[in-house]
C-alpha cells in the first residue's frame, strides 16, 4: 500500500469488548501534581490478546498484540501541551504523568520576538490516554474500529474484499523516495529516509521530528534514525497512536473527530466536511481519496475496513458519516 498519512502532513470470531471504559485513564487540564501521580491502567483490560489476534489474522509477525498495548500504555502517560503564535511558531511542554514532570521539548526560535508575541496564542493540550477512552463504551469502539481501519488499510496487502489482510507491510513499496520537505525545527538527517513506514505510514522529516518530540520528548531520536519505526513495533504502534491523535495546524485529530470534539466551522461546512468516520479519511489521505465521488477504491476499502471492524467488536454507527465523497480536502 501507497504511503498515505502525510500530517504535513479466514473466518474471524466475533468476540465483543465487554470491559472498555474511560474511568481508569488520567484525563484532565494540563499539568500532573507531581506529589500524587495517577497510575494509568492497560490497555489490556480492554483488548485481549484473543481478540486483537482474530482481528489481524495475517498480521506480520512484527506487528504484536503486546507492541500494541505497550504502546498505547506508555503513550497514555503523556501529555503534550502545544501554544502557537503567529501560525508558525510553536512551542511544544511535555508532561510526563508517571512523574508529573514538564519539559519544553520544542520552542521554535521566533517564539520571543515581538511580532510574534503580538499574535494571539493559540493553544491546546493533546492527551494521549484518551485514546479510545474518552467516551461510553461504544463511542470507545467506533474509536477503535476507525483507527483500525486506517492502519489495516495502509498496511494491507493483496486480499480485497476480505479485511483480513490489516498490518501486513512495514513500510510503503517505494523505498527509494525521501519525502524530504524544508524544516527549520526538524531537518532532514543526511543518509536517512523518511518515507512511508509503520501502521500508518508516517513520512517525511517534519513529520518524524514531530512525532520524536511528542513520543520521545527529543526530536533526534527519529530524525537520526527513521528505521526505528520499521524495526521497533513499540515505536511503530506509537508513531500511529501519536498520528491518530494529535492535530495539525489546519486539520483536527481523527481522535476528535470520532469523540465528537470537533465540529465543523463555516469553512469546513462550504467544504462539506462533516463529523464522523468519512472526516478521518480527509485528515489520513484525503487528497487522494475524497471529493471524488462515491467510486473511490481506497476510500471505499477504508469504510469496509471500519464496518468490519465494528462488527467484530461488537459495535455499531447507525448515523455514520462513512463517505468522504464529497468532502473537500484541506489545502495548504
Amino acid at each position: 500500500m501507497i504511503s498515505a498519512a502525510r500530517f504535513t502532513i479466514v473466518c474471524l470470531l466475533a468476540i465483543p469488548l465487554f470491559s472498555f471504559k474511560c474511568s481508569n485513564y488520567n484525563k484532565g487540564a494540563h499539568g500532573v501534581n507531581a506529589a500524587s501521580p495517577k497510575k494509568v491502567a492497560s490497555f489490556n483490560k480492554f483488548l485481549s490478546e484473543q481478540q486483537f489476534n482474530a482481528l489481524f489474522p495475517q498480521r506480520n509477525k512484527f506487528y504484536t498484540y503486546q507492541a500494541f498495548i505497550k504502546a498505547v500504555d506508555d503513550l497514555a502517560n503523556i501529555k503534550v501541551k502545544v501554544t502557537r503564535r503567529a501560525v508558525s511558531v510553536y512551542q511544544f511542554i511535555r508532561t510526563d504523568k508517571r512523574t508529573g514532570k514538564d519539559s519544553v521539548v520544542r520552542q521554535d526560535g521566533d517564539w520571543n520576538e515581538e511580532w510574534a508575541k503580538e499574535k494571539p496564542d493559540s493553544t491546546y493540550t493533546i492527551d494521549y490516554g484518551g485514546f479510545c477512552t474518552a467516551g461510553d463504551v461504544m463511542a470507545n469502539k467506533r474509536e477503535l474500529a476507525a483507527f483500525f481501519a486506517q492502519i489495516a488499510h495502509e498496511t494491507r496487502h493483496g486480499m480485497n474484499g476480505t479485511y483480513t489482510d490489516g498490518l501486513m507491510q512495514l513500510h510503503e513499496d517505494n523505498t527509494n523516495l525521501q519525502y524530504v520537505s524544508d524544516s527549520d525545527e526538524y531537518p532532514p538527517v543526511r543518509g536517512q529516509k523518511y518515507y512511508g513506514r509503520g501502521p500508518m505510514q508516517i513520512s517525511y522529516n517534519g513529520n518524524y521530528g514531530y512525532a520524536s518530540d511528542c513520543i520521545f520528548g527529543n526530536k533526534k531520536i527519529l530524525l537520526d534514525n527513521p528505521g526505528l519505526v520499521e524495526t521497533d513495533p513499540v515505536v511503530a504502534f506509537k508513531t500511529a497512536i501519536y498520528f491518530w491523535m494529535t492535530p495539525e495546524t489546519h486539520k483536527p485529530s481523527a481522535h476528535d473527530v470520532m469523540t465528537g470534539r470537533w465540529q465543523p466551522n463555516a469553512k469546513d461546512k462550504a467544504a462539506g466536511r462533516k463529523p464522523g468516520f468519512g472526516m478521518t479519511i480527509v485528515i489520513v489521505n484525503g487528497a487522494l481519496e475524497c471529493n471524488k465521488g462515491e467510486d473511490n477504491f481506497s476510500m471505499n476499502d477504508r469504510i469496509g475496513f471500519y464496518q468490519f471492524f465494528l462488527k467484530k467488536l461488537g459495535a455499531n454507527d447507525p448515523n455514520c458519516v462513512c463517505s468522504c465523497a464529497t468532502m473537500a480536502p484541506y489545502q495548504y
